[in-house]
């Protein structure tokens, strides 16, 4: 199977479990799903599908039909932000079956992260439907839905997705997990990497400035409580450490200005010998 599409399909009675992830595009293997997808309720698990391309699409409506048309009656569940707008974008995408459950997506402004939140589609209510409240597991502020309710949340006014088989709650908990749990947080790009649930690492710290001191100035302490950066007990920084703003030195003469000075006192000592040259003379 290819490694950016990966499929796992469980029979427990009469409910088959199936767990799709990756990509879904040209390369996918959905067909040599179908034999193992048998008459009876088939539980498809959509949480871990980051993308799905037109040929995808046209792959997926194609095997939903076939599976349906063996006697499957297709619920899906935990529909990632991706599938949620091929639903809302494909009339045909769910085939005759129903949207259980599905991922909304919540952005933080105040800590840059993501965040999916799991919603039933029957805890949605009737139109028009508006995110639920979501906090951030980081500063515990509410998050902004990261999407347009209207859109989003279309396909919840067709009335075909909100009708789940009876006793499928009861199915449900018995689907087969995975070894690893799945991270529903992620960093927004160029905010650090993710290294697990809430954790993004953090970027390499900014190493200290040297310490400058100007002639005759008072060599700053240092050790464990003291800082070349900070006045002792004041916790207030030294501008003079760092290079911030303190009063200009003294002018200094430039080079060009005593050269001037020079040809004039040259000039005064010539004119001087002129003159004792030639009143000397008349004398």
């Amino acid at each position: 199977m290819s490694q950016k599409f990966q499929a796992a399909v469980h029979h427990r009675d009469d409910v088959t479990f199936v767990k799709l992830s990756g990509v879904i595009d040209e390369d996918n293997e959905l067909t040599d799903l179908t034999e193992k997808i048998p008459a009876g309720t088939a539980v498809i698990d959509l949480g871990e599908v980051e993308r799905i391309n037109s040929c995808g699409v046209r792959d997926w409506v194609n095997w939903l039909s076939q599976i349906e048309a063996h006697g499957a009656s297709v619920v899906l569940v935990e529909c990632s932000p991706a599938i949620v707008a091929q639903i809302n974008l494909v009339n045909n995408f769910t085939g005759a079956g129903i949207v259980k459950s599905f991922y909304v997506p919540y952005f933080c402004p105040e800590c840059d992260e993501e965040k999916v939140l799991l919603v039933e589609s029957a805890d949605m209510g009737p139109p028009p439907h508006e995110p639920p409240v979501c906090r951030c597991d980081e500063c515990d502020l509410v998050m902004d839905f990261d999407d347009m309710p209207d859109s989003y949340f279309a396909f919840l006014s067709n009335p075909k997705h909100l009708n789940p088989p009876e006793n499928l709650n009861e199915s449900l908990g018995e689907m087969p997990s995975g070894d690893v749990e799945r991270s529903r947080i992620r960093a927004r790009a160029g905010t650090g990497n993710v290294t697990g649930r809430g954790s993004v690492t953090s970027l390499p710290s900014v190493p200290s400035l040297p310490s400058i001191s100007l002639p005759g100035a008072p060599v700053p302490q240092t050790g464990p409580h003291h800082s070349p950066f900070t006045n002792p007990g004041s916790g207030v920084t030294n501008p003079s450490a760092v290079g911030l703003s303190q009063p200009p030195p003294p002018p200094v003469a430039s080079k060009s200005g005593a050269l001037v000075y020079v040809l004039i006192g040259v000039l005064v000592a010539a004119i001087s010998v002129l003159a004792v040259l030639l009143f000397g003379s008349e004398l």
